[in-house]
C-alpha cells in the first residue's frame, strides 16, 4: 500500500490509521483465496481478527498472506503487514473465508 497523507490516523506520531492496514490485509487474504480457487465471485469472509503488532510509520506498507489450512467449504489464511523489514510485521490478520461452491450460481 503506498504512502498518502490520508492513511494517518494519528498526526501527532504520525501513525498510520489502523483501519487502512486492516482493509489491505483482508484484501491481501481474499486475493490469496480468489488466486488459489478462481470462481465468478470473490470469497466471503466468516471471520476477520486483526493484530496490530507497532505503529505504521508513514511509509509504504507491503503484505503477504498464505492459506494455512482448507477444507470443502472453509479457507483459513494468514496475513501479515510490514514496512521496512518483513520479519518485523506491524500487523497480522487471521481470516477464514467460505469456499462454498454453489453459492456462486444462486442469488
Amino acid at each position: 500500500m503506498p504512502f498518502a497523507d490520508h492513511l494517518i490516523g494519528n498526526p501527532l506520531l504520525p501513525a498510520l490509521h489502523g483501519g487502512s492496514t486492516a482493509a489491505m490485509l483482508e484484501l491481501t487474504a481474499i486475493a490469496q483465496v480468489a488466486l488459489t480457487w478462481p470462481r465468478l465471485r470473490l470469497p466471503r469472509p466468516i471471520s476477520v481478527t486483526t493484530a496490530y503488532l507497532r505503529s505504521g510509520r508513514p511509509r509504504d506498507v507491503h503484505a503477504r498472506a498464505r492459506i494455512s489450512r482448507a477444507g470443502r467449504r472453509v479457507a483459513h489464511v494468514l496475513a501479515e503487514a510490514w514496512q521496512d523489514d518483513p520479519a518485523q510485521p506491524i500487523a497480522s490478520l487471521t481470516a477464514h473465508f467460505s469456499l462454498d461452491h454453489n453459492s456462486d450460481l444462486s442469488d
